[in-house]
């Protein structure tokens, strides 16, 4: 079964809109795993413009006394502060991200050319932390032969190309599936999961769940928004079934 990550993001940047604690990320994510969600991410950005630090930590608490059944991803860049928060609450999995200056969300993959070095030292570190290893990377052989050059043990497919293809119809959809299908093919001959986010709603996925391998999606965005007219618990459940079909 493809497993749900929730991104739990936007509930802290509408809370962070008013200040306060409402909404509560701590709700959110127990919400979450109430509603059967298998895993829960977040993303916290050095600018702390949504989840902040205090966040991770909360939520790392809270998921490590439900007796560590619901998984917990942070994504980021490979930032010194970040690797030691990494470090400090040892997630069940770690997504590193490039990141541009100045981006309202993440725009592309670790291109192929990325120097080896910083990168393999990094996920060996979190991976003698006992940290999952997760990269994020375009679905091309270049990228996913780097990402297993530099040592990790999974990759997540950047999906927005997928999501834009899916808007201009079912050719252009099938056209784009067909890459991430081979990119998933490659990635598991290579010994690598494959995980996938970026832009996956209730549409798209009746034709992303069928690729090949696919262990874990990440959904944010589109989950949240969803919730705003039918509730979170509701929200979680509708995408946990779209994910079993």
């Amino acid at each position: 079964m493809i497993k749900l990550s929730v991104n739990i993001n936007k509930v802290a940047t509408l809370r962070n809109s008013r200040g306060g604690h409402l909404p509560s990320v701590l709700e959110a994510t127990r919400v979450c795993v109430e509603a059967g969600a298998p895993g829960v991410t977040v993303h916290p950005r050095a600018d702390a413009r949504h989840i902040t630090v205090r966040d991770v930590r909360d939520v790392a608490t809270l998921l490590h006394g439900l007796g560590g059944r619901t998984e917990f991803n942070i994504e980021g860049d490979p930032r010194p502060d970040l690797l030691k928060l990494v470090h400090e609450l040892r997630p069940t999995q770690c997504t590193i991200v490039p990141v541009q200056p100045g981006e309202v969300t993440s725009q592309a993959g670790w291109p192929a050319d990325t120097p080896h070095a910083e990168i393999s030292a990094v996920a060996a570190d979190l991976r003698n932390a006992g940290v999952r290893v997760s990269l994020f990377v375009e679905p091309g052989e270049a990228p996913i032969r780097w990402a297993k050059d530099v040592g990790a043990d999974r990759v997540e497919l950047y999906t927005e190309p997928f999501a834009r293809a899916f808007e201009r119809g079912a050719a252009a959809a099938q056209a784009s599936f067909r890459r991430y299908a081979a990119a998933a093919e490659l990635a598991h001959a290579l010994g690598l999961g494959i995980n996938a986010g970026h832009d996956l709603d209730l549409d798209n996925l009746v034709l992303f769940r069928t690729l090949p391998h696919l262990e874990e999606v990440s959904i944010g965005h589109a989950l949240i928004s969803h919730a705003l007219f039918i509730g979170l618990d509701r929200s979680v459940r509708e995408y946990l079934s779209a994910l079993r079909h």
